[in-house]
């Protein structure tokens, strides 16, 4: 399968560029960025074409993985799947519930395969986890809690735009999400109470029965974004924690492309394909709306 990328960015950088480079079964074949002179020169990094336009990269690969940001994202992963291009995606998947919805419009319609890169969903460990703890069922309640310090250290991601506007809710939120609906059942009710600058608390209410509490900030003090990421889940089966990440990202990426490859080899979708995408950009949104209320 031919694979181009498109954006240039750190987490395309670090990421994608890398994993698509370092993966036997697919080929490289372009890239396509938004600034010509940083497409020119991660392209030059890894030793594939920039392409000058976006239908010249479409019109040359299978599938594109998309590393942009969610509003822009969503506008052309519904381009490339209309093209008949199947689709690795990030999280989320869109800005909006109405561009989530166009982009699942469009793969369905194409009947293009997708895979939505929810980094702990990928992870070999955490995912035999969670598919353990979702068999068991009888779970009581959740605490989760994912805190960074992106806004507070020199992360390369501080400067996003994106993650500026939209915060912890968008760009963590989709991890603590992931999770917790495999195990726990979709969202039926949720309230959203804001913390110091962009931390966010929710409180859900599950399908199954069982309730959650989630932590998500950017803006932790470094010293108290130690361990950022834990999950713990109380049930009938008794106490269990999320296994702590041990599959760095562009190895996750590269397990992400073999689940993509599986989908399109048996016609099955993947339970993090563009569907499972759209419905947390659904809880996003409804707890976005509920924050600029006032929490009402």
């Amino acid at each position: 399968m031919r694979i181009g990328l498109l954006g240039t960015g750190p987490w395309a950088g670090f990421v994608h560029a890398p994993a698509l480079a370092a993966h036997p079964d697919v080929t490289f074949a372009g890239l396509w960025g938004r600034r010509p002179e940083a497409a020119a020169e991660l392209a030059a990094v890894h030793g594939v074409p920039a392409h000058p336009t976006v239908d010249a990269l479409l019109a040359d690969v299978d599938a594109v993985a998309i590393a942009l940001p969610p509003d822009v994202q969503a506008e052309y992963a519904a381009r490339a799947a209309q093209a008949g291009k199947h689709l690795l995606l990030d999280k989320p998947i869109a800005a909006t519930v109405d561009a989530a919805r166009a982009v699942e419009d469009a793969a369905a319609a194409s009947g293009v395969a997708s895979t939505v890169f929810f980094t702990t969903r990928f992870g070999p460990t955490q995912r035999a986890w969670i598919a353990e703890q979702a068999a068991a069922g009888g779970w009581f309640t959740a605490h989760c809690h994912w805190i960074g310090s992106v806004f507070t250290t020199d992360s390369p991601f501080a400067a996003s735009p994106w993650r500026q506007q939209k915060g912890a809710l968008w760009d963590v939120g989709p991890h603590a999400l992931s999770v917790l609906l495999p195990v726990l059942g979709d969202v039926e009710q949720l309230t959203a109470v804001p913390g110091p600058a962009d931390t966010v608390h929710l409180v859900l209410r599950h399908r199954g029965g069982a309730s959650s509490t989630v932590t998500l900030s950017l803006t932790a003090p470094p010293a108290a974004s130690a361990r950022g990421a834990a999950l713990e889940l109380r049930g009938a089966a008794g106490v269990t924690t999320l296994p702590e990440r041990d599959t760095e990202a562009v190895a996750a990426f590269g397990l992400m492309v073999d689940a993509l490859l599986e989908s399109v080899r048996t016609g099955v979708p993947h339970p993090c394909d563009v569907r499972f995408g759209r419905r947390v950009v659904e809880v996003l949104a409804t707890a976005e709306e509920q924050l600029l209320r006032g929490g009402k």
